[in-house]
């Protein structure tokens, strides 16, 4: 090590020889030599060959490469043995790809579709095909009107000319791997717009108060079909899993205002509701007494029928009988009549006694004592 000329990379390329140029002698120097040594290129490039070529097998330490008169790292068979292996394992390795269940692999031989790959190991001859790695059974979402920098993106016009805010939420996955990725140039993008589109389609022809209120479960399924039928229009390759219809508010400075006419209507209605419990009431009443007097109508109209019938057909019993036996008819008629007649009348027989005076008290209550149901006649 003697002859070492203490640089900062140990002894240079002229180790041990008087000759060679004067400026890399001493190790390399910077030109106004005013501060520390620099090796100079070259010197540098020496370096580096002497290092790589004992990496690669060769012997000899610093020293001696210079003396040997060797310009750079000797080649042998076993080092070019090394590099073809180290280029065929790289090649090994960005050739052969290996595609989890939840995905698939879209190989291009040349930039063009070559064919796609199932779960599992696969090779494909880098750099002749490469290949795409999608995520098919993933859930991937697209809200619209959530966290949105422009305040008017979730605003819409409804049928009956008010404005609403809508948020909703697009969940969809990959169903064909090659139709995303050939035929459209952004799908995120695309499948929002799509959806906002179809929304407003929906909002336009429906009413602000079932949006708000009762009609968000189907308007969802209605917009997952819109949108599923303008994305398969498309062949896009994308499914839509579901449609999250989260919010439908009106908008936030009339929000206030919004609310009051709502409390308004349903005042409205809670009074309608017991006006109309009320009518129904009353009518209920009518409908039961109209209907008790068509009974009790029906119920006499029955009765003097019958008693009619009945008259009518005991005259004519009396009939038959009186052509067969008039006299004996005429008789009994006769008798019959006057026990109608007579039947409730309070009668009073007074037999006159010798010189026509009656055996009665003149004061004595006959009548109020036959009627009492107390009173006792002797």
């Amino acid at each position: 090590m003697a002859g070492n000329n203490g640089g900062p990379w140990g002894g240079g390329g002229n180790n041990g020889s008087g000759g060679g140029d004067d400026n890399r002698g001493g190790g390399g120097r910077k030109p106004n030599n005013d501060g520390p040594n620099i090796p100079e290129i070259e010197e540098l490039v020496n370096k580096g060959r002497e290092q790589l070529r004992v990496l690669m097998g060769g012997g000899g330490g610093g020293g001696g490469s210079a003396g040997s008169g060797g310009g750079g790292p000797q080649m042998t068979r076993g080092t070019v043995g090394l590099g073809i292996l180290a280029v065929a394992a790289l090649w090994l390795y960005a050739s052969f790809y290996t595609v989890r269940p939840e995905e698939r692999a879209v190989e291009l031989f040349l930039g063009e579709y070559y064919r796609t790959t199932d779960p599992g190991l696969n090779f494909a001859p880098w750099p002749v095909i490469t290949r795409e790695v999608l995520g098919v059974s993933t859930e991937r979402n697209i809200d619209i009107g959530v966290g949105r920098s422009d305040a008017e993106s979730g605003l819409m016009l409804t049928g009956d000319e008010n404005i609403v805010d809508i948020e909703f939420q697009v969940v969809w996955n990959i169903i064909d791997p090659q139709q995303y990725l050939f035929n459209l140039s952004d799908p995120p993008q695309t499948i929002a717009a799509v959806s906002e589109s179809a929304m407003r389609e929906i909002i336009s022809q429906s009413e602000l108060a079932p949006i708000l209120n009762r009609d968000r479960g189907v308007i969802a399924d209605s917009l997952q079909l819109a949108i599923q039928s303008t994305l398969d229009s498309y062949d896009s390759g994308v499914s839509i899993i579901r449609v999250n219809f989260d919010r439908a508010d009106p908008p936030e400075p009339v929000i206030a205002s919004f609310r009051a006419v709502q409390d308004a209507r349903q005042e409205r209605d809670r009074v309608q509701n017991v006006a109309d419990a009320y009518a129904n009431q009353v009518v209920a009443e009518a409908r039961g007494r109209a209907a008790q007097v068509l009974e009790q109508a029906e119920g006499y109209r029955a009765r003097v029928v019958n008693e009619a019938e009945g008259e009518a057909s005991r005259f004519l019993a009396v009939l038959g009988e009186y052509e067969q036996a008039p006299e004996v008819t005429r008789q009994r008629i006769f008798l019959e009549t006057m026990e109608g007649v007579l039947g409730g009348i309070d009668i009073i027989i007074l037999d006159e006694g010798e010189g026509g005076n009656q055996n009665i008290v003149p004061y004595l209550p006959l009548n109020e004592i036959r009627r009492s149901p107390t009173g006792v006649t002797n």
